[in-house]
């Protein structure tokens, strides 16, 4: 994998991203200058205390020597040094909270930001993309972010201030060895931004992987009855062992190149302090320094050392924190639908396709040269083969793609001027798929209509079928759903889809296959409920079963994208054309229903 352009250390791309990153902090700057003063605070106590540990020790050697030790100097400075340390607890713990605060309340907005932008997300974007990885961009990635955003605060500050005190500190004491335990620092810096610059194209590959693997794992948890149907176990596993091997990989790289550093480090650190004891030793011998500041020193050369290996251990958590908040940027920052409206929606009225023409990108266009008209209350029904084009019409009815080519109106308005919450909101969508949330039947309901009552919801029930079912379970109109709507069956999904479309009382109704997974008698009892949820609404259903369509005011037939046929049932069977080698076909393969199943709706 190569890194993308500009992510690496120094790069533009990463000084934006880095940018960006901060400046979600400018909400928190009261908490964060209250941490960045905690933090100057704890440095500033933290280098003074050594140098009064050091005067304690020559205070000692002095009354050893002379024989009368100045127990009064000693205690006053055993308790100035005690009382910073004290208080470098304390400020050290002022910090944290302060810091955390911030982040946290970074990374909420982060998360509220990214939920925003998932529900403007085009369709496309999620065709295009792993579901596996768009999730991890939203809980992974923000989770490493934060993480990392709370140790770079809380470390990185204090680290660079306890450098520059110790340094100071050093000079004061001995600039000899002060220049001695500085002439490791460019090598060890040195090697550190050398290993960095590798490690956010690593970094960047494990989080990548991490999504692949997410996706593998959903598809796993959501297909597992399949997989075991079909025996695809063996299969299944391989696959996970696949990714994960490639995850493993890209982590180890990662982490190998985040870890190399701190060895080396700590490698520096101690030849450093074998030169700085050696030639701290000759000085006291020579007179030069007292014990007291020679063990000062080697405190204040630890305090040294240490930040310059923490800088570059952060460093590295700087890229991981980098490459993933390129990624949840990059998804903030995708293209969203299209809103450009400004018109209230119309109330009903007459619906028009004119000449419509689209395409996904890089196929071949999904429905060309679109024309027909749909006049209020009437039932519209679509037919054809998969892969006609039947649910692209009414994707471009509710602008979920746009057309190419072309004009839809609605009640004499182009709805590409409408804004798209009010233009949706005149739909009420009844899918083959049904989508129920974890919660109540009662709330799956009045999802459809938010604030509607009991008396609303139960009469929606009713006259959907739901009623009848839900009277028979332990906890009624409580029963819990999970997993999709378990434990109920899938035509009873489907009839709680319809009571939620009959609650939300829309003026258009689209019906997308809601019959063709279910037994008979569920599908009569659901026609049924459809019939009533019809009335009085202009209604497109998309059909494989040709039955369920007799009834329908206008049946557009598409092959490939074109209406090649349009009519009523009676009309289109009499022209003995597409459509009726379509039916004629359908029924010659299986027995014909029950009269009650054939009325249509």
């Amino acid at each position: 994998m190569t890194a993308a352009p500009g992510t690496e250390m120094g790069g533009a791309g990463f000084w934006r991203t880095a940018g960006r990153l901060l400046g979600l902090l400018q909400p928190f700057r009261a908490l964060m200058l209250g941490a960045v003063a905690a933090t100057c605070a704890f440095a500033a106590l933290n280098v003074a205390a050594p140098k009064l540990l050091g005067d304690a020790t020559d205070i000692v050697v002095d009354g050893v020597v002379r024989g009368a030790l100045d127990q009064e100097g000693l205690g006053l400075l055993l308790a100035a040094v005690s009382l910073m340390y004290i208080f470098t607890s304390l400020f050290n713990w002022v910090q944290g909270s302060l810091t955390a605060r911030s982040v946290q309340g970074v990374m909420y907005g982060l998360r509220g930001a990214v939920e925003g932008k998932l529900h403007r997300l085009p369709s496309t974007y999620f065709r295009e993309r792993s579901r596996g990885d768009v999730l991890s961009r939203a809980t992974n990635d923000i989770d490493n972010i934060s993480q990392a955003l709370n140790q770079l605060l809380t470390q990185l500050i204090m680290s660079v201030l306890m450098l520059f005190g110790s340094l100071a500190m050093m000079l004061w004491i001995s600039p000899l060895l002060a220049c001695i335990a500085i002439a490791s620092v460019p090598l060890s810096m040195g090697v550190t931004v050398l290993v960095a610059r590798r490690s956010q194209e690593h970094f960047a590959r494990q989080w990548k992987e991490t999504g692949e693997l997410n996706s593998h794992v959903e598809e796993f948890i959501t297909g597992h009855e399949v997989i075991k149907a079909f025996g695809q176990q063996p299969q299944a596993a391989e696959v996970f062992a696949s990714s994960n091997s490639r995850l493993a990989r890209a982590a180890t790289k990662a982490q190998y190149s985040a870890g190399v550093v701190q060895p080396l480090m700590v490698l520096m650190a101690n030849l450093n302090y074998i030169a700085v004891a050696v030639v701290g030793a000759l000085q006291v011998i020579a007179g030069a320094m007292t014990i007291g500041g020679i063990q000062a020193f080697i405190q204040f050369s630890r305090l040294f050392t240490q930040p310059v290996g923490q800088i570059g251990g952060l460093l590295n958590l700087i890229q991981s924190c980098a490459a993933s908040a390129e990624r949840v940027f990059a998804l903030l920052d995708s293209e969203e639908d299209a809103d450009s409206g400004t018109l209230e929606a119309p109330s009903g009225g007459r619906i028009v396709f004119d000449n419509v023409t689209f395409g996904y990108p890089g196929a071949a266009p999904a429905v060309r040269n679109l024309s027909f008209a749909v006049e209020p209350g009437q039932m519209v029904a679509i037919v054809g083969h998969t892969g006609a084009g039947k649910t692209t019409v009414v994707n471009l009815l509710m602008r979920f793609y746009e057309p190419g080519t072309g004009l839809i109106t609605m009640g004499g308005t182009d709805i590409g001027a409408v804004q798209l919450d009010r233009l949706r909101g005149q739909f009420g969508v009844v899918l083959q798929d049904t989508w129920l949330f974890g919660g109540t039947i009662r709330d799956n309901i009045a999802y459809g209509l938010p604030g509607a009552t009991e008396e609303e919801i139960r009469a929606a029930a009713e006259a959907s079928y739901v009623d009848r079912f839900v009277r028979s379970l332990p906890d009624g109109y409580d029963t819990v759903l999970e997993n999709g709507g378990e434990p109920l069956s899938q035509g009873q999904r489907q009839l709680i889809t319809i009571a939620r479309a009959q609650l939300a009382g829309r003026e258009v109704l689209i019906l997308d296959e809601a019959t063709s997974s279910v037994d008979s008698r569920t599908e009569l009892l659901i026609r049924q409920a459809m019939l009533r949820l019809r009335r009085g609404r202009t209604s497109f259903v998309i059909a494989h079963r040709l039955s369920t369509v007799r009834n329908a005011d206008l049946i557009l037939v598409m092959d490939h994208g074109r209406i090649v046929e349009q009519g009523t049932h009676q009309g289109l069977l009499a022209a003995n054309s597409f459509y009726a080698r379509l039916y004629n076909a359908q029924f010659s393969a299986a027995p014909r229903r029950s009269g009650a199943l054939e009325a249509g709706l």
